[in-house]
């Protein structure tokens, strides 16, 4: 067996776990608008039972309903109300042999008060959380005891629906980790002061559990190894914290690290090395007789194989978000078609802004009900479609035709499959794009699609080879503004395929989004760059960790971010910009200015085709509406799933 220790049982507590492969907790905003697992979750859920994983952990399930919200459309357990979906939902997990826990949760001072209802955020203390810059108010000593029946009367709810078990969210900076940690916890009564003080709170919500739920009931707790913060919790007090648990009789420990505060170890973007974290869950694992279950950034099945050398379980979170079938298809020694995370932030930044997960590598997350497989309509019967660009969007459609039964012709002009993502993947830590690349590829050899490298595509072919419609995925070209000597620029994409010479210590690379600034990071460590862009901000869309990642990077090498100047003209030694807000000009030197100012759609004989094929030609990705491979994966799923057999 290729992974003998992964796919072995385990048992937490008395509950029997058919893998060592655990899903934590990741919120996901899927629930309805009344807490209630509807039929979207269920179907979130169930696709990763079905996918092999032995435990999943629900999403942050929140247990008070006035200022215990953390997302919008969060699951609940807060009534009785929530019994009847939820026992849905642990009926479809169990189905394929996996077991759930609730995550009882409430994030304290790490919610906005938008959240609830205009309310002031609740904490141990009046510790502002400098992410979300509100002060809380420290809740008494009579709420802290309402508070852990709260916690206890979501346990019972868990477990009258049928849940397995559940986890007391005690990490990440949220409520309960802030009566737990100095950094937070400044209180004079008995949920204070001392380590025992301190440890107060979360005892008595393990001993009303189990009052409740009987001493057999499993209660994981997901804890902190570290708060990463100069007076939060340490190594040696997680280790303190862990044997202190183990005393009160819990099943199992999660180990995590991180806090708002302490940004990026929460949830690692991708410059964090693999693996980098399982020190915390290893000595924790030593000092304790319970299984311990950690995570540590995991993307490779083989890593998390060694990774078990020294904890009972391990998590795969963003795992799961890129790929359900993450389990099964490393039993099944396909590690190669495994999606891997990239580690790009998109799924906290689409939650940030409100709404439901969504994934750069997986089209499909959050949208399995109306989106999934088994939604396809298979009436390709063997009729044949073009695919035109072997990026990611054209790969994305050429996968989805096939899989609906078409026979699907591939042609990509150049001699490698991935189209632009495989300038993407030449920045510091964006390797990972290479992977999904070959992943890609794999997929749609294992669906049956016919790729035709070094085949340019124009009307003629496409009507030889009988193709009744054609996606065109032929993405864009590197915008060129017309300003005087713009001839003299090269673009970022010609920078990073190295056809275009960067000569000179002083660059200007004109455009901060995410492809100006990584190849300012790119270029940072021969050249000093200037980094110029039109706007008041950098980054586009990128998450807030990625962008000041990229901006230290760029300036820990000397190089200099321009904002709110607007690029004027080019010329031999220097370019001149102009300040948005006082339309003062000034000069920067240049020695080679590289242009990272968007991307235009590029559409070689699209009048042609568009005579030829009318509606039957369908465009996907850059050359359609430019963006990032985020859309132009579900632009490619999106407009094959749709796409009306004639």
């Amino acid at each position: 067996m290729a992974y003998e220790k992964l796919l072995q049982p385990g048992k937490i507590g008395n509950l029997e776990i058919k893998n060592r492969v655990v899903m934590p907790a990741m919120g996901c905003s899927l629930a309805e608008s009344t807490g209630e697992a509807g039929a979207r979750m269920i179907k979130y859920y169930a696709d990763r039972a079905r996918g092999g994983v032995g435990l999943i952990i629900t999403e942050i399930t929140r247990v008070d309903d006035e200022t215990g919200v953390g997302t919008p459309n969060q699951l609940s357990v807060t009534n009785t109300h929530m019994v009847a979906q939820l026992s849905r939902l642990a009926e479809a997990v169990h189905a394929y042999g996996t077991k759930i826990f609730v995550q009882l949760h409430h994030p304290g001072n790490q919610t906005p008060s938008r959240l609830i209802g205009g309310r002031q955020p609740v904490s141990a203390s009046d510790v502002t959380c400098k992410v979300i810059g509100e002060q809380p108010r420290a809740l008494t000593t009579e709420e802290v005891e309402a508070m852990v029946k709260k916690f206890v009367t979501g346990a019972v709810i868990a477990q009258k629906s049928g849940i397995d078990g559940v986890e007391i969210h005690a990490a990440h900076g949220y409520l309960v980790s802030q009566f737990l940690s100095p950094h937070t916890n400044k209180r004079t009564d008995k949920y204070g002061g001392s380590f025992e003080g301190r440890m107060r709170f979360i005892t008595e919500i393990i001993m009303g559990i189990k009052a409740y739920c009987g001493p057999k009931f499993p209660i994981s707790v997901r804890m902190n190894g570290s708060d990463y913060l100069e007076d939060g919790i340490t190594e040696e007090d997680g280790i303190a914290q862990a044997k202190y648990l183990e005393a009160l009789g819990i099943s199992c420990i999660n180990v995590s690290c991180g806090t708002y505060d302490s940004g990026a170890t929460i949830i690692e973007p991708s410059y964090f090395a693999e693996g980098w974290k399982k020190h915390l869950g290893a000595n924790i694992r030593k000092a304790v007789n319970i299984p311990v279950i950690a995570v540590a950034n995991i993307k490779h099945p083989e890593v998390a194989e060694e990774f078990l050398n020294d904890v009972d379980f391990v998590g795969i979170a963003r795992g799961h978000l890129a790929d359900p079938d993450f389990v099964n298809k490393a039993a099944a020694g396909k590690e190669k078609c495994i999606r891997k995370c990239l580690g790009c932030m998109e799924c906290f930044r689409i939650l940030n802004d409100g709404l439901p997960l969504g994934c750069t590598l997986n089209p499909v997350l959050g949208r399995e009900f109306e989106w999934g497989d088994e939604k396809l309509v298979k009436n390709g019967a063997g009729r044949t479609v073009a695919v035109v660009g072997g990026g990611p969007a054209g790969m994305e459609a050429a996968l989805t035709l096939a899989k609906r039964g078409f026979k699907t012709i591939l042609f990509e002009a150049e001699g490698k499959l991935g189209g632009t993502a495989n300038l993407a993947a030449i920045p510091p830590n964006k390797g990972m794009i290479n992977e999904f690349v070959e992943t890609m590829a794999e997929q749609i050899k294992e669906a049956g699609v016919e790729v035709r490298l070094n085949t340019p595509a124009g009307l003629e072919t496409l009507k030889a080879c009988g193709a009744e419609a054609v996606f065109l995925a032929t993405g864009g070209k590197a915008a060129r503004p017309l300003i005087e000597g713009i001839d003299l620029a090269v673009t970022a994409e010609d920078v990073l395929a190295g056809k275009a010479e960067v000569k000179g210590g002083n660059i200007v690379v004109a455009g901060g989004g995410v492809t100006g600034l990584e190849t300012a990071e790119y270029l940072g460590k021969d050249h000093k760059v200037t980094v110029v862009e039109m706007l008041d901000k950098i980054g586009g869309n990128l998450y807030p960790s990625v962008t000041m990642h990229l901006a230290q990077e760029i300036m820990k090498t000397g190089g200099v971010i321009a904002k709110g100047k607007a690029l004027m003209s080019i010329e031999e030694g220097f370019v001149t910009v102009k300040d948005t807000h006082s339309n003062e000009e000034s000069k920067i030197p240049a020695d080679t200015v590289v242009l990272a100012m968007g991307v235009r759609s590029l559409r070689p004989e699209y009048e042609e085709l568009k005579k030829e094929y009318g509606d039957r030609l369908i465009l996907v990705g850059d050359c359609d509406k430019p963006g990032q491979i985020y859309d132009a994966l579900h632009a490619g799923r999106d407009r094959a799933f749709v796409y009306a057999a004639v």
